[in-house]
C-alpha cells in the first residue's frame, strides 16, 4: 500500500536533514495531512500513539503522525494540549518543531518544504530554534545539547539567541520540571554521539549543568597537577575524556557514562589540597551514586562506572603490579565471570589514561598486561586440584595460588608508567 495514493504525505525531520547532509540511516517519520485517525484505521495502519495520533504502516511498520498543532498548559514535557485535525496544514505541523534544521518535509516528488530556514541553517552549521515556543518544552534544550553533540564534528554551534532563550529555560525554572527519566535518555543517547563534550559544553553554557549534572559541573575550575594533566583544569579533562571514550567506543554509551562519573572525586577534594587529589577514586563514588539515583541510572552502566571511578588508578599502576594485585583487581571487578567487563572498563581507563592534553596518541600498554592476566588466570584448571582431593577453602586457596603462578609466568613485572592520577 502507497499511502501517498490515499492522503498527503510527506517524510519529515530527521530523514530530510540527514540526507541534505549527505548522511545516511536512522529513522524514517512521515506526516500525513488531510486525514482523519478513522481514515489510517480504515486503511489498515495500527494505532501506537498515546499523546497523539500516531501509527505503524501495516506493510512496512514505519511511523505515520497525523499533522497537528500544540498547546501549552502546564510544565514539562508532558505539559501540551495536542490537537490533530484533517485542517491542520503541514506547515503548522512543521512551526511545532525545535530546531529549523528538523522541521523540513519532503513531498512524494522529493521537493523539500522549508518555510523555517532548514536548509540555510544547515549550510551555515547552525543550531538555530523555529519560534519563541521553543522555551515551553525543557525536553528542547537537552535536544539541542544532544544534537551539538552529533554535528559537532561537521562545525555545528548553537546559535546565540537560541542559547539565550535556553537561559532563559535554566532562569525561569521551567527546566527543573523535567523527569529523571527523560533527561537519562537524552544523556544516553549524547553519551553515543560523535562528541560528548559539545553536550556538557552547551548545557554549561546554558546553566543547565548546574542544575541537572552538578557534580559534574562541580569538577569546573578543579585545577590538577600539570606533570600529569597538563590540561589543568578537571573539567577540560573531562571533555577530552568524553571525546576520548566515544573514538575508541564509538556508540557505546557505558563506557561514555563511566567516562563521565570517573572523576567526580576530585570536585570534593579539599583547597588546600589542590592540585593533588589523593583519594579521589573511593571519594567519586558517593557522588556517582547520588547521580545515578536521581537520573534512575540502570544497573549496567552504574555498574561499570563505579569499577572505573573506584580503580581506574590500579588500572593505570597495572605494568608495576604483583601477580597477586593483578588477581585481586579482577576479581574485584568479576571479570573471570565477566570478560566483558573488564574490556569495558580498560576502554574507559584507557580514555581517561589518554583523554589529556598532548596525550590522545599514548599507548597504553597496561591494558595489554590485565587482557594477559586474565587470559592465564582461566588456564588454570581445577581438575589437577581435585585430583589431589582439595575442596572448600583449601581449594580455593589452592586456585589462587596457581592463577598468581600462571600469571606472574605470563605477565611479568614491566614497571612503573607514567599514568595519570
Amino acid at each position: 500500500m502507497d499511502p501517498s495514493l490515499l492522503f498527503s504525505v510527506y517524510l519529515v525531520g530527521g530523514a530530510v536533514r540527514d540526507r541534505l547532509l549527505g548522511r545516511s540511516g536512522g529513522d524514517r517519520d512521515y506526516v500525513i495531512v488531510g486525514a482523519t485517525p478513522q481514515a489510517l484505521l480504515d486503511a489498515g495502519f495500527k494505532p501506537v500513539g498515546k499523546d497523539f495520533p500516531v501509527f505503524l504502516h501495516p506493510d512496512t511498520a514505519a511511523e505515520y503522525a497525523l499533522a497537528r498543532t500544540e498547546r501549552k498548559q502546564g510544565h514539562g514535557y508532558h505539559g501540551f494540549a495536542f490537537h490533530a485535525a484533517p485542517e491542520v496544514t503541514l506547515e503548522q505541523d512543521l512551526a511545532r518543531r525545535d530546531l529549523t534544521i528538523n522541521a523540513m518535509a519532503e513531498d512524494a516528488q522529493g521537493r523539500v518544504i522549508d518555510p523555517h530556514g532548514g536548509q540555510r541553517d544547515l549550510q551555515a552549521r547552525v543550531l538555530r530554534h523555529v519560534s519563541p515556543a521553543f522555551v515551553e518544552d525543557p525536553v528542547r534544550l537537552l535536544r539541542v545539547a544532544r544534537f551539538a553533540a552529533r554535528y559537532a564534528p561537521l562545525g555545528f554551534r548553537v546559535a546565540d539567541e537560541t542559547l539565550a532563550l535556553m537561559r532563559q529555560m535554566v532562569a525561569s525554572g521551567e527546566i527543573d520540571h523535567l523527569v529523571s527519566e527523560r533527561v537519562w535518555t537524552e544523556t544516553r543517547k549524547a553519551l553515543a554521539e560523535a562528541q560528548p563534550s559539545a553536550f556538557v559544553r552547551v548545557l554549561r553554557a546554558s546553566g543547565a549543568l548546574a542544575r541537572l549534572f552538578p557534580e559534574v559541573d562541580a569538577l569546573y575550575g578543579v585545577p590538577q597537577r600539570a606533570d600529569h594533566h597538563p590540561e589543568i583544569d578537571c573539567g577540560v579533562h573531562l571533555e577530552l575524556v568524553l571525546d576520548m571514550a566515544a573514538q575508541l567506543a564509538p556508540g557505546n554509551d557505558r563506557i561514555g557514562f563511566a567516562a563521565l562519573g570517573h572523576d567526580l572525586g576530585k570536585a570534593l577534594t579539599a583547597r588546600a589540597e589542590w592540585p593533588r587529589h589523593v583519594g579521589h577514586e573511593q571519594r567519586g563514588l558517593a557522588p556517582l551514586r547520588a547521580l545515578c539515583a536521581r537520573l534512575k541510572v540502570g544497573g549496567e552502566h552504574a555498574d561499570l562506572a563505579a569499577a572505573v571511578c573506584r580503580y581506574h588508578l590500579d588500572a593505570h599502576r597495572a605494568l608495576a603490579l604483583r601477580p597477586g594485585t593483578l588477581l585481586q583487581l579482577l576479581e574485584k571487578l568479576d571479570a573471570l565471570r565477566r570478560p566483558q567487563r573488564l574490556h569495558e572498563f580498560l576502554l574507559a581507563c584507557e580514555a581517561d589514561a589518554r583523554g589529556r592534553l598532548g596525550h590522545a596518541d599514548a599507548a597504553y600498554p597496561q591494558a595489554a598486561r590485565l587482557r594477559a592476566a586474565l587470559a592465564a588466570a582461566h588456564h588454570v584448571s581445577t581438575a589437577p586440584l581435585l585430583a589431589q582431593g582439595l575442596q572448600g577453602p583449601a581449594l580455593g586457596a589452592a586456585l589462587r595460588a596457581a592463577r598468581c603462578r600462571a600469571i606472574s609466568t605470563a605477565c611479568p613485572a614491566a614497571g612503573a608508567a607514567h599514568a595519570p592520577r
